[in-house]
């Protein structure tokens, strides 16, 4: 772990915090650890949010609307795992035998929680102000270079749609997993037919994936 955090150029006082950073509770449960990475990763989350969103005022003219979707596209869970892997922290996660095996949703929705997981502990080990020079250092050249991860395909296909008058209508076919951790999958059905599939972590992410997954098929 030494070359990322040479990577990061921050030098750790407790050790613990960065492993527990790493640790997913199906590794937790096999070697009878006291916690897992999940509270860090909640508190991770509010900490990027702030950054990001902190950046965004002092840097962005635009309205709170316009803001809020920026700021989105950047920490969305896409934005997080493309973060995670461009630092390479796949490659400290512990994982449980079981949870190796799983689908690649959820190995994605782990990675990109690693991610917020490692900046909580960076704020508890060094404080505030490294914590956010870490995440800035990371997220700005996106912000700058104007290279987003998220999309509105929802609002797109409902415009896509709207000259042929026909409903559409996103059904929840499965949720599935622990309550901290859920997958959810959701049909998106343009009149009488089904066009797509989308699965995420999240149920809005998982209808932004099925409208995309529709739009990709109105545009054969």
């Amino acid at each position: 772990m030494n070359e990322l955090f040479e990577r990061l150029n921050i030098k750790p006082k407790d050790l613990t915090l960065y492993e527990r950073a790493f640790s997913h509770s199906s590794y937790k449960n096999e070697h009878s650890l006291i916690q897992d990475y999940e509270r860090l990763e909640f508190l991770g989350d509010a900490i990027v949010d702030l950054v990001v969103a902190e950046y965004l005022y002092a840097n962005f003219k635009e309205d709170e609307g316009e803001m809020t979707k920026v700021r989105a596209s950047y920490v969305c869970e896409n934005a997080l795992y493309e973060y995670s892997m461009a630092l390479g922290l796949n490659n400290y996660i512990k994982l449980g035998h079981g949870e190796e095996e799983k689908a690649d949703i959820c190995k994605k929705a782990i990675i990109a929680d690693i991610f917020e997981s490692l900046t909580a502990a960076i704020y508890l080990d060094l404080g505030y102000a490294t914590a956010r020079r870490v995440v800035l250092s990371i997220v700005t050249p996106y912000i700058n270079n104007n290279i987003t991860f998220f999309s509105d395909y929802k609002s797109a296909l409902q415009e896509a749609v709207q000259t042929d008058k026909k409903s559409v209508e996103y059904i929840l076919v499965k949720e599935e997993g622990p309550s901290h951790q859920k997958v959810f999958t959701v049909d998106i059905k343009i009149g009488d037919i089904i066009y797509g599939r989308g699965v995420a972590t999240s149920k809005k992410e998982a209808e932004q994936n099925a409208a995309k997954a529709a739009l990709d098929k109105l545009a054969l």
